[in-house]
Protein backbone atom coordinates (compact mmCIF):
# COMPACT_ATOMS: atom_id res chain seq x y z
CA UNK A 1 0.00 0.00 0.00
CA UNK A 2 1.79 3.23 -1.28
CA UNK A 3 0.46 6.40 0.05
CA UNK A 4 1.62 10.28 -0.41
CA UNK A 5 -0.29 12.87 -2.57
CA UNK A 6 -1.74 16.42 -2.83
CA UNK A 7 1.16 17.82 -5.11
CA UNK A 8 3.01 16.16 -7.84
CA UNK A 9 6.34 16.20 -6.13
CA UNK A 10 4.99 13.76 -3.71
CA UNK A 11 2.91 11.58 -6.23
CA UNK A 12 5.22 10.67 -8.88
CA UNK A 13 8.11 9.29 -6.36
CA UNK A 14 5.36 7.30 -5.49
CA UNK A 15 4.44 5.85 -8.85
CA UNK A 16 8.42 5.73 -9.82
CA UNK A 17 8.64 3.60 -6.67
CA UNK A 18 5.60 1.37 -7.94
CA UNK A 19 6.88 1.00 -11.29
CA UNK A 20 10.31 -0.30 -9.59
CA UNK A 21 8.59 -2.79 -6.83
CA UNK A 22 6.01 -3.97 -10.31
CA UNK A 23 9.39 -4.61 -12.55
CA UNK A 24 11.85 -5.93 -9.77
CA UNK A 25 8.33 -8.39 -8.86
CA UNK A 26 5.99 -9.17 -11.44
CA UNK A 27 3.99 -10.93 -8.90
CA UNK A 28 3.54 -8.34 -6.62
CA UNK A 29 0.11 -6.67 -5.85
CA UNK A 30 0.38 -3.13 -5.39
CA UNK A 31 -2.70 -0.05 -4.19
CA UNK A 32 -2.85 3.62 -3.43
CA UNK A 33 -4.37 5.38 -0.72
CA UNK A 34 -5.56 8.86 -1.85
CA UNK A 35 -7.76 12.34 -1.89
CA UNK A 36 -10.17 11.97 -4.30
CA UNK A 37 -10.13 15.97 -4.45
CA UNK A 38 -6.41 15.71 -5.64
CA UNK A 39 -3.79 15.06 -8.52
CA UNK A 40 -3.09 11.72 -7.15
CA UNK A 41 -6.50 10.56 -8.25
CA UNK A 42 -5.85 11.58 -11.98
CA UNK A 43 -2.52 10.02 -12.37
CA UNK A 44 -1.98 7.10 -10.30
CA UNK A 45 -5.15 5.47 -12.60
CA UNK A 46 -3.24 6.45 -15.78
CA UNK A 47 -0.25 4.86 -14.34
CA UNK A 48 -2.25 1.71 -13.92
CA UNK A 49 -2.99 1.05 -10.00
CA UNK A 50 -5.86 1.34 -8.36
CA UNK A 51 -6.51 4.41 -5.89
CA UNK A 52 -8.67 4.47 -2.86
CA UNK A 53 -10.25 7.26 -1.29
CA UNK A 54 -8.93 8.60 2.19
CA UNK A 55 -10.51 11.80 3.91
CA UNK A 56 -8.01 14.25 5.33
CA UNK A 57 -7.55 17.59 5.96
CA UNK A 58 -5.03 19.97 6.79
CA UNK A 59 -4.41 22.34 9.17
CA UNK A 60 -5.47 25.87 7.84
CA UNK A 61 -2.89 28.37 8.79
CA UNK A 62 -5.42 30.74 9.58
CA UNK A 63 -8.16 30.90 11.93
CA UNK A 64 -11.31 29.42 9.78
CA UNK A 65 -14.18 27.59 10.47
CA UNK A 66 -12.84 24.40 8.18
CA UNK A 67 -10.21 24.05 11.32
CA UNK A 68 -13.21 22.90 13.47
CA UNK A 69 -13.91 20.02 11.30
CA UNK A 70 -10.42 18.67 11.44
CA UNK A 71 -10.85 16.46 14.14
CA UNK A 72 -13.89 14.57 12.77
CA UNK A 73 -11.91 14.21 9.35
CA UNK A 74 -9.26 13.40 11.00
CA UNK A 75 -11.18 10.58 13.09
CA UNK A 76 -12.89 9.26 9.70
CA UNK A 77 -9.86 9.20 7.67
CA UNK A 78 -7.74 6.71 10.28
CA UNK A 79 -11.16 5.17 10.21
CA UNK A 80 -10.95 4.61 6.54
CA UNK A 81 -7.36 3.76 6.28
CA UNK A 82 -7.21 1.19 9.17
CA UNK A 83 -10.38 -0.92 6.66
CA UNK A 84 -8.04 -0.51 3.80
CA UNK A 85 -5.22 -1.48 5.27
CA UNK A 86 -6.84 -4.52 6.85
CA UNK A 87 -8.89 -5.29 4.11
CA UNK A 88 -5.63 -4.97 1.34
CA UNK A 89 -3.85 -7.13 3.88
CA UNK A 90 -0.76 -4.38 3.40
CA UNK A 91 2.93 -6.22 3.92
CA UNK A 92 4.43 -2.53 3.82
CA UNK A 93 2.76 0.76 3.93
CA UNK A 94 4.66 3.16 1.65
CA UNK A 95 4.54 6.97 2.89
CA UNK A 96 5.77 9.82 0.60
CA UNK A 97 4.35 12.74 1.79
CA UNK A 98 1.52 15.35 2.13
CA UNK A 99 -1.11 15.46 4.82
CA UNK A 100 -2.81 12.03 3.34
CA UNK A 101 -0.15 9.69 4.06
CA UNK A 102 -0.77 10.81 7.64
CA UNK A 103 -3.57 8.93 8.32
CA UNK A 104 -2.37 5.95 6.29
CA UNK A 105 0.86 5.48 8.31
CA UNK A 106 -0.91 6.30 11.64
CA UNK A 107 -2.84 3.33 11.10
CA UNK A 108 -0.47 1.03 10.07
CA UNK A 109 1.44 1.12 13.03
CA UNK A 110 -1.45 0.68 14.85
CA UNK A 111 -2.32 -2.73 13.09
CA UNK A 112 1.37 -3.01 13.53
CA UNK A 113 2.26 -2.99 9.46
CA UNK A 114 5.91 -2.15 8.65
CA UNK A 115 5.90 1.26 7.36
CA UNK A 116 8.88 3.08 4.85
CA UNK A 117 9.14 6.45 3.93
CA UNK A 118 10.59 8.60 1.33
CA UNK A 119 11.65 12.35 2.03
CA UNK A 120 11.95 14.49 -1.43
CA UNK A 121 13.17 17.66 0.05
CA UNK A 122 16.21 18.86 2.15
CA UNK A 123 13.45 19.97 5.15
CA UNK A 124 11.53 16.69 5.93
CA UNK A 125 7.58 17.50 6.20
CA UNK A 126 5.38 17.81 9.12
CA UNK A 127 3.79 14.03 7.94
CA UNK A 128 7.44 12.34 7.34
CA UNK A 129 8.53 13.79 10.77
CA UNK A 130 5.66 12.55 12.64
CA UNK A 131 5.89 8.74 10.81
CA UNK A 132 10.03 8.97 11.45
CA UNK A 133 9.76 7.87 14.65
CA UNK A 134 7.99 4.54 13.89
CA UNK A 135 8.82 3.87 10.30
CA UNK A 136 11.20 1.10 9.74
CA UNK A 137 13.13 2.32 6.76
CA UNK A 138 13.23 6.39 5.72
CA UNK A 139 15.07 7.15 2.53
CA UNK A 140 15.91 10.48 1.89
CA UNK A 141 17.53 12.54 -1.27
CA UNK A 142 19.43 15.23 1.04
CA UNK A 143 21.46 14.76 3.46
CA UNK A 144 19.97 17.75 5.62
CA UNK A 145 16.77 16.21 5.86
CA UNK A 146 18.32 13.13 7.80
CA UNK A 147 16.59 12.70 10.84
CA UNK A 148 18.11 13.01 14.58
CA UNK A 149 16.00 10.70 16.51
CA UNK A 150 15.16 7.52 14.76
CA UNK A 151 15.01 3.71 15.15
CA UNK A 152 14.74 3.49 11.42
CA UNK A 153 17.10 2.63 9.22
CA UNK A 154 18.20 5.95 7.42
CA UNK A 155 19.18 6.00 3.59
CA UNK A 156 20.63 8.72 1.34
CA UNK A 157 19.05 6.78 -1.99
CA UNK A 158 17.94 9.91 -3.72
CA UNK A 159 14.51 10.93 -5.66
CA UNK A 160 12.81 8.76 -8.12
CA UNK A 161 13.10 10.22 -11.38
CA UNK A 162 11.59 8.49 -14.77
CA UNK A 163 14.40 7.14 -16.21
CA UNK A 164 14.01 8.40 -19.72
CA UNK A 165 14.92 11.91 -18.35
CA UNK A 166 18.50 11.13 -19.66
CA UNK A 167 18.45 9.49 -22.51
CA UNK A 168 17.85 12.16 -24.80
CA UNK A 169 20.89 14.33 -26.76
CA UNK A 170 21.61 17.63 -27.32
CA UNK A 171 20.58 17.20 -30.87
CA UNK A 172 17.94 15.81 -30.55
CA UNK A 173 16.81 18.52 -28.24
CA UNK A 174 17.50 21.23 -30.53
CA UNK A 175 16.03 19.42 -33.07
CA UNK A 176 12.64 19.46 -31.41
CA UNK A 177 12.78 22.84 -30.17
CA UNK A 178 13.73 24.06 -33.66
CA UNK A 179 17.03 25.45 -31.75
CA UNK A 180 19.65 24.39 -34.17
CA UNK A 181 20.96 27.53 -35.05
CA UNK A 182 22.02 29.01 -31.74
CA UNK A 183 25.35 29.04 -30.07
CA UNK A 184 24.51 28.05 -26.20
CA UNK A 185 20.32 27.41 -25.05
CA UNK A 186 18.76 29.10 -22.05
CA UNK A 187 15.89 27.22 -20.96
CA UNK A 188 13.60 28.94 -18.55
CA UNK A 189 10.64 27.35 -16.83
CA UNK A 190 8.27 27.39 -13.48
CA UNK A 191 6.32 24.46 -12.97
CA UNK A 192 3.39 23.08 -15.23
CA UNK A 193 1.52 25.87 -13.58
CA UNK A 194 4.33 28.64 -14.44
CA UNK A 195 5.56 31.23 -11.80
CA UNK A 196 3.93 35.23 -12.13
CA UNK A 197 7.68 36.20 -10.75
CA UNK A 198 9.82 33.88 -13.01
CA UNK A 199 7.34 35.13 -15.98
CA UNK A 200 7.81 38.73 -14.98
CA UNK A 201 11.01 39.03 -14.60
CA UNK A 202 11.09 37.43 -18.42
CA UNK A 203 9.19 39.53 -19.68
CA UNK A 204 11.21 42.66 -18.71
CA UNK A 205 14.68 40.99 -19.53
CA UNK A 206 13.80 38.81 -22.65
CA UNK A 207 14.79 41.40 -25.52
CA UNK A 208 18.67 41.66 -22.72
CA UNK A 209 18.67 38.11 -22.89
CA UNK A 210 17.80 37.58 -26.71
CA UNK A 211 20.92 40.37 -27.32
CA UNK A 212 23.51 37.73 -25.73
CA UNK A 213 24.84 36.82 -29.17
CA UNK A 214 23.62 33.58 -30.51
CA UNK A 215 21.51 32.96 -27.16
CA UNK A 216 18.42 31.19 -27.88
CA UNK A 217 15.22 30.83 -25.33
CA UNK A 218 13.16 28.30 -24.47
CA UNK A 219 10.14 29.66 -22.06
CA UNK A 220 7.82 28.06 -20.86
CA UNK A 221 5.54 30.17 -19.08
CA UNK A 222 2.34 28.01 -17.93
CA UNK A 223 -1.03 27.36 -18.95
CA UNK A 224 -2.53 30.27 -17.27
CA UNK A 225 -0.20 33.02 -18.16
CA UNK A 226 0.98 32.16 -21.78
CA UNK A 227 -1.38 34.13 -23.87
CA UNK A 228 -0.73 37.13 -21.98
CA UNK A 229 2.57 37.18 -22.37
CA UNK A 230 2.12 36.13 -25.98
CA UNK A 231 0.51 38.96 -26.61
CA UNK A 232 3.30 41.62 -24.95
CA UNK A 233 6.14 40.12 -26.43
CA UNK A 234 7.62 40.07 -29.82
CA UNK A 235 8.04 37.25 -31.96
CA UNK A 236 12.02 36.28 -32.52
CA UNK A 237 14.13 33.71 -34.50
CA UNK A 238 15.56 32.51 -31.66
CA UNK A 239 12.98 32.40 -28.81
CA UNK A 240 10.54 29.83 -28.15
CA UNK A 241 7.71 30.36 -25.82
CA UNK A 242 5.33 27.32 -24.54
CA UNK A 243 2.25 26.93 -22.44
CA UNK A 244 3.67 23.53 -21.34
CA UNK A 245 6.84 21.23 -21.94
CA UNK A 246 5.68 17.85 -22.50
CA UNK A 247 8.71 16.87 -23.36
CA UNK A 248 11.02 17.78 -20.38
CA UNK A 249 13.68 15.46 -21.34
CA UNK A 250 14.68 16.79 -24.70
CA UNK A 251 14.05 20.31 -23.07
CA UNK A 252 17.09 19.82 -20.57
CA UNK A 253 18.94 17.82 -23.23
CA UNK A 254 18.74 21.09 -25.65
CA UNK A 255 19.08 23.76 -23.08
CA UNK A 256 23.16 24.56 -21.39
CA UNK A 257 21.45 26.64 -18.87
CA UNK A 258 18.54 26.09 -16.82
CA UNK A 259 16.72 28.77 -14.39
CA UNK A 260 13.96 27.25 -12.42
CA UNK A 261 12.42 26.85 -9.60
CA UNK A 262 13.62 24.13 -6.86
CA UNK A 263 11.00 22.07 -6.10
CA UNK A 264 12.09 18.10 -5.15
CA UNK A 265 11.02 16.83 -8.79
CA UNK A 266 13.07 19.71 -10.47
CA UNK A 267 16.02 19.18 -8.52
CA UNK A 268 16.22 15.11 -9.32
CA UNK A 269 15.58 16.12 -12.95
CA UNK A 270 18.50 18.74 -12.99
CA UNK A 271 20.92 16.43 -11.27
CA UNK A 272 20.13 13.38 -13.17
CA UNK A 273 20.50 15.56 -16.91
CA UNK A 274 23.79 17.24 -15.23
CA UNK A 275 22.35 20.81 -15.81
CA UNK A 276 23.62 23.98 -14.87
CA UNK A 277 21.34 25.86 -12.60
CA UNK A 278 20.21 29.62 -11.75
CA UNK A 279 17.47 28.20 -9.14
CA UNK A 280 14.90 30.66 -7.93
CA UNK A 281 12.99 29.11 -4.89
CA UNK A 282 9.01 29.62 -4.52
CA UNK A 283 8.86 31.97 -1.28
CA UNK A 284 5.19 30.52 -1.07
CA UNK A 285 5.80 27.03 -0.08
CA UNK A 286 5.56 24.67 3.15
CA UNK A 287 9.01 25.19 5.80
CA UNK A 288 10.56 27.41 2.58
CA UNK A 289 11.82 24.06 1.56
CA UNK A 290 12.33 25.11 -1.60
CA UNK A 291 14.93 27.39 -0.22
CA UNK A 292 16.65 24.48 1.58
CA UNK A 293 16.48 22.00 -1.57
CA UNK A 294 18.81 25.09 -3.19
CA UNK A 295 21.47 25.61 -0.89
CA UNK A 296 22.38 22.37 -0.23
CA UNK A 297 22.86 21.77 -4.46
CA UNK A 298 24.72 25.60 -4.10
CA UNK A 299 27.23 24.26 -1.09
CA UNK A 300 28.05 21.23 -3.78
CA UNK A 301 28.53 23.94 -6.47
CA UNK A 302 25.92 22.35 -8.61
CA UNK A 303 23.62 25.37 -8.75
CA UNK A 304 23.09 29.35 -8.54
CA UNK A 305 20.85 30.22 -6.09
CA UNK A 306 18.84 33.67 -6.91
CA UNK A 307 16.22 34.62 -4.17
CA UNK A 308 12.75 35.56 -6.10
CA UNK A 309 13.07 39.34 -4.49
CA UNK A 310 16.67 39.35 -6.15
CA UNK A 311 15.63 38.18 -10.13
CA UNK A 312 15.01 41.44 -11.73
CA UNK A 313 18.38 42.73 -10.75
CA UNK A 314 20.37 39.32 -10.86
CA UNK A 315 18.96 37.32 -13.59
CA UNK A 316 20.35 39.17 -16.29
CA UNK A 317 23.81 38.99 -14.59
CA UNK A 318 23.71 35.48 -13.44
CA UNK A 319 22.57 34.08 -16.98
CA UNK A 320 25.63 36.36 -18.60
CA UNK A 321 28.45 35.55 -16.58
CA UNK A 322 27.41 31.42 -16.88
CA UNK A 323 26.69 31.57 -20.85
CA UNK A 324 29.99 33.57 -21.84
CA UNK A 325 32.18 31.03 -19.76
CA UNK A 326 32.15 27.36 -20.52
CA UNK A 327 34.49 26.20 -17.70
CA UNK A 328 31.90 27.62 -15.17
CA UNK A 329 29.22 25.46 -16.90
CA UNK A 330 30.98 22.54 -16.99
CA UNK A 331 32.51 22.63 -13.55
CA UNK A 332 28.58 23.36 -12.47
CA UNK A 333 27.04 20.24 -14.49
CA UNK A 334 29.67 18.20 -12.96
CA UNK A 335 28.88 19.17 -9.75
CA UNK A 336 25.20 18.45 -10.15
CA UNK A 337 25.79 14.94 -11.85
CA UNK A 338 27.71 14.13 -8.96
CA UNK A 339 24.48 14.46 -6.65
CA UNK A 340 22.47 12.23 -9.56
CA UNK A 341 20.63 9.07 -7.62
CA UNK A 342 20.11 7.02 -10.57
CA UNK A 343 19.04 3.72 -9.15
CA UNK A 344 16.84 5.91 -6.23
CA UNK A 345 13.45 3.57 -7.47
CA UNK A 346 14.99 0.93 -7.72
CA UNK A 347 16.98 1.18 -4.06
CA UNK A 348 13.74 2.08 -2.53
CA UNK A 349 11.46 -0.57 -4.25
CA UNK A 350 14.34 -3.71 -3.03
CA UNK A 351 14.08 -1.99 0.60
CA UNK A 352 10.34 -2.74 0.41
CA UNK A 353 10.39 -5.76 -1.15
CA UNK A 354 12.80 -7.16 1.55
CA UNK A 355 10.66 -5.83 4.44
CA UNK A 356 7.83 -7.57 2.77
CA UNK A 357 9.50 -10.77 2.04
CA UNK A 358 10.54 -10.73 5.99
CA UNK A 359 7.11 -9.92 7.17
CA UNK A 360 5.51 -13.26 5.05
CA UNK A 361 8.62 -15.27 6.48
Amino acid sequence: MIAGGGTGGHVYPAIAIADAIRKARPDSVIAFAGSPEKIEFRVVPAAGYPIHPITVQGLQRKLTAENLLMPFRVAKGLKESSELIQEFDADVVVGTGGFVAMPVLLAARYLLRPTVIQEQNAFMGLTNRVASRFARSIHIAFEEARPKRTRARVYLSGNPVRSEMAGSSKEEGRAYFQMERAGKVLLVFGGSLGSLAINEAMNTLIGSLLAISGLGVIWQTGERYFDRYMESVAPHPRLKMLKYIDRMDLALAAADLAVCRSGASTCAEIMLTRKPSIMVPSPNVAEDHQTKNAQSIERQGGCVLLPESEMKDGLLNAVSKLIASDSLLQSMAKSAGALAKPEAANEIAFDVIRIAESRIS
